[in-house]
């Protein structure tokens, strides 16, 4: 799937966006998209400007998805709740959960749209490959995004990040993402690079070796 490597504003996602439209169904009529990154490495950025570039594009957040209690173990709700519909064509519907108010808020329906994105930690888990058309990475390393994360939140959530990183370290270590990723998503200062991921250029006679980070840089 060789993409545009020219960092110009916009011609990475819309060349991306141009294939993944051209994609098999993945979910029932669904081309599924997940895009997958240590926490504060820029996949809600990213799958926003994904989604206007693939004219609207519905997007699941995974922060929806997940609670304080359940930062990582939501994976049946979400199986149930979303994937399920989209598997019958159906309009999916799930209650997003409100992180200061700690409950579920109103109900939001997700509909059976072309090509739906699902972004978050954990989006590349093994219970959602099978469904998903292509999996994305975000390519940064987990100390940079979660630096980077720490800085956008504020002082107030130090607390909740100090047990963030130790449940993503568990859940990467288990159940990792990256290896499994079609394409790696490089920000620049001008835009974005698309690569091949591991996917694409492990063959049946190299090793893959499970890690989320890129490369030795992680």
């Amino acid at each position: 799937m060789p993409l545009s490597s020219h960092l110009t504003p916009g011609i990475a996602i819309h060349a991306l966006a141009s294939r993944l439209r051209q994609l098999p169904p993945s979910c029932g009529p669904v081309r599924l998209i997940g895009v997958d990154g240590h926490a504060g490495s820029g996949k809600s950025t990213f799958a926003g400007q994904l989604a206007t570039a693939l004219g609207g594009a519905p997007v699941l957040h995974l922060d929806d998805i997940a609670t304080h209690e359940e930062l990582f173990a939501w994976t049946e709700r979400l199986l149930r709740e979303v994937i399920e519909p989209l598997t019958r064509g159906e309009t999916a519907h799930y209650r997003p959960y409100d992180w200061r108010a700690r409950h579920f808020g109103p109900t939001h329906a997700l509909p059976p749209a072309p090509v739906v994105l699902v972004e978050g930690v954990g989006a590349g888990r093994r219970a959602l490959r099978p469904h998903l058309a292509r999996l994305l990475w975000m390519e940064l390393p987990h100390e940079e995004a979660w630096t980077r994360g720490r800085t956008r939140d504020g002082e107030e959530q130090h607390a909740f990040w100090a047990g963030w990183v130790e449940a993503e370290h568990r859940h990467f270590a288990e159940d990792p993402s990256r290896p499994f990723a079609d394409l790696l998503v490089r920000q620049g200062s001008e835009g974005y690079e698309v690569l091949p991921g591991p996917v694409g250029t492990t063959g049946p006679d190299q090793d893959l070796t499970h890690s989320d980070g890129p490369s030795a840089v992680c």
